[in-house]
């Protein structure tokens, strides 16, 4: 998987002319209305939605829980492996975002749908492979999707109050279920509004820590470059780990976060009304830069410029309650700060994963399937509340794994359309980006 990855993710920032430097245009996109000349699907989610959906589901866990289980796993070196996923990720993301659209298909009420197993299908003409990741999609929407997130509830909510897993489980799974069958236009709606509220408080609770801890931020920053490639840092309570565990740990936190090249994001890209292709990959391509490139760099930073700081703090606790003593250093209730943020995070997640399983359902067993399936999904988050931290996510690696290989095979094979699509563009041509 890292060769693999990694691979794919060079090539087409090569092949790509460095996509990554169109993310300035691409932000811009995703707020401005299409011009009334490009076509558009009568009912689709607008690009902005479709983001803050993908955004809800990938902006989540691994950027709290996951940087601090990766720093424990890895050390230090593991959050510049990280950083380097999501940056070359991007390109990878602008791929598989730009085939999804070329070949999502129309339902009758005006709606759109898409994602790889459609890409597979139509574009490939391989129906195994397509039905291969629809139900790879499935099982991993039960595993990142609802039960590696109702864990990170678990534990938020336990920081605040001694409340049952139990109890926890059934009522996020309950408060999901009164969300997600409203289907995806509702769950659009309500991450519009979600993703940048939960962002901001989350950033503000990191961004004071890094001034708090100003004066040791450039030891924290050459902590992490030397680990990345020595592997034999110490950092407080934070034994150093060996380079190749920094890497696989940091790579694999990496897809986790942002999810670039696991086929995911593409789904939601499909649900927009824009027929514009290199358009929609512009924007979507913003979800890997904003989640993994800004929301894991000030985490990682802050994490180990506080753990620099105050290495005695860090002694003999586990990883998942690294992030809880970091955020201990705001003036005032900052584990409640923290706490709530995690619990919003997980929930965006939990219903923005469901778009992604309900995508495959549909495509597997039609409108039929979809009903039976919410409500399995709503089971698999009640069970992540219960289970142990090493089982959700050794689970969650597993399916992504799954996930990730049909996907980037029908990427890669299909790349010829991408390059040529994407160098005849107004949008990626040598003009800056001045399009209407």
């Amino acid at each position: 998987m890292l060769f693999l990855l990694f691979g794919t993710h060079l090539y087409f920032t090569l092949r790509l002319g460095v996509i990554q430097r169109k993310i300035p245009l691409g932000i811009r996109l995703s707020v401005t209305k299409e011009p009334e000349k490009g076509e558009r699907v009568q009912n689709g989610i607008s690009p902005y939605s479709a983001l803050a959906t993908a955004l809800a589901a990938t902006i989540g866990t691994g950027n709290i829980v996951g940087i601090s289980t990766a720093i424990a796993v890895g050390g230090p070196g593991a959050v510049f492996w990280c950083w380097i996923t999501g940056f070359l990720g991007i390109a990878t993301c602008y791929a598989e975002c730009f085939l999804a659209v070329r070949y999502k298909v129309c339902a009758k009420d005006g709606s759109t749908y898409g994602g790889p197993m459609y890409v597979l299908e139509h574009g490939l003409g391989q129906k195994g492979l397509a039905m291969a990741f629809a139900i790879f999609t499935v099982l991993a929407s039960f595993g990142i999707g609802s039960s590696v997130q109702a864990y990170s509830i678990r534990t938020a909510v336990e920081q605040l109050a001694p409340v049952s897993p139990h109890v926890i489980g059934m009522a996020a799974g309950v408060l999901a279920g009164v969300v997600i069958v409203g289907g995806s236009r509702q769950i659009a709606k309500v991450c519009t509004w979600l993703v940048p509220v939960m962002s901001m408080l989350y950033l503000g609770g990191c961004v004071y820590i890094i001034i708090r801890n100003i004066v040791v931020v450039p030891e924290a920053v050459f902590v992490i470059l030397r680990s990345a490639f020595c592997g034999e840092a110490v950092v407080g309570g934070i034994a150093g780990r060996t380079v190749i565990m920094g890497i696989r740990t940091g790579i694999s936190r990496g897809l986790f976060t942002n999810e670039a090249g696991l086929g995911s994001i593409p789904m939601t890209a499909a649900a927009t009304g824009t027929k514009d292709a290199v358009r929609q990959g512009l924007i979507s391509m913003t979800g890997p830069f904003w989640d993994t490139v800004v929301m894991c760099a000030i985490t990682g930073i802050a994490s180990i410029s506080s753990i620099i700081n105050h290495p005695g703090s860090y002694l003999g606790i586990s990883a998942d309650e690294m992030c809880f003593v970091a955020f201990s250093e705001l003036p005032a209730y900052g584990e409640f700060v923290l706490s709530v943020s995690l619990i919003l995070f997980a929930f965006a997640t939990i219903i923005g994963w469901n778009v992604y399983g309900v995508a495959a359902v549909r495509y597997l067993w039609g409108e039929k399937g979809i009903k039976v399936y919410q409500v399995c999904y709503m089971l698999f988050v009640y069970l992540g509340a219960v289970l142990s931290m090493e089982t959700v996510w050794g689970l969650s690696d597993l399916f992504n794994s799954f996930m990730a290989i049909p996907n980037l095979l029908g990427v890669f094979l299909l790349r010829k359309q991408v390059i040529e699509g994407t160098e005849n563009s107004l949008y990626t041509k040598g003009d800056g980006g001045n399009v209407p």
